[in-house]
């Protein structure tokens, strides 16, 4: 017997089936009405269904089982005030880097750190650089692995019936400063979590005409870089020849 077979009979193992026709389109309807949204209503999200979103996020994948994610809960006015201006800084100053566009970015508002429910900023821990099972070529998967427990966050609050939105709009070193977070710990996100009045129809900057969502058989290749996909070619086909 080898070493991999050993190693994959000590392992314990659940079913491998699909989920029910229901249960699935109920996954697929969370990621398709998933928004970033940037109006919120105020009101409160129970405690328990806050944990519940935060061990949503925590079930996400690491690379090396790594698990990078910190949350701080901002709970105090005045510290969201602060980091409200923070955020407005650094609106200001990415609104100049724009040029022509200056006037029309400074109409996006970022109200949700006031307004929102719950505030959330998550950070990179310290201590990253002894994880070296999957970074040592590719140190980034920290990030990528923090995106993945914020992806999993955003899709349980929208099962839940709650609206989320990630900012951006900060000056890293500056919020670690506010948050007094430890030397190596990097936050990267601002997440305003709580009530809406509703979902966007269509994610609110492709309502403003500033971006749209690019046709995804533009972004799917097949062995190299810009050959189109077959899996998308033969699709077409079959359209052009209905």
């Amino acid at each position: 017997m080898s070493a991999q077979q050993q190693t994959s009979n000590a392992l314990q193992w659940g079913p491998a089936q699909p989920f029910s026709a229901q249960d699935a389109d109920a996954v697929y309807r969370a990621i398709r009405e998933r928004r970033d949204m940037r109006h919120f209503s105020g009101g409160v999200v129970a405690p328990d269904v806050l944990r519940r979103l935060l061990q949503a996020a925590h079930f996400a994948p690491s690379v090396g089982f790594m698990q990078p994610w910190r949350f701080i809960r901002v709970t105090q006015r005045d510290m969201r005030e602060r980091l409200h201006g923070l955020v407005e800084d650094e609106r200001k100053r990415t609104a100049q880097a724009l040029g022509a566009r200056q006037d029309e970015f400074m109409r996006l508002k970022v109200q949700g750190v006031l307004d929102a429910a719950e505030v959330l900023v998550v950070s990179l821990a310290d201590g990253r650089d002894k994880h070296v099972f999957g970074r040592r070529t590719m140190p980034a998967m920290d990030l990528a692995s923090a995106a993945c427990a914020i992806q999993n966050l955003w899709l349980a609050a929208r099962a839940e019936g709650l609206g989320m939105g990630w900012v951006s709009l900060f000056e890293p070193a500056d919020l670690a400063t506010l948050l007094g977070l430890p030397e190596g710990a990097e936050p990267i996100a601002i997440l305003c979590l709580g009530p809406v009045q509703g979902y966007y129809a269509q994610p609110m900057l492709e309502q403003e005409r500033w971006a749209c969502r690019a046709p995804l058989e533009a972004l799917v290749f097949d062995d190299v870089w810009g050959e189109v996909s077959q899996l998308f070619a033969c699709g077409a086909q079959k359209e052009v020849t209905k």
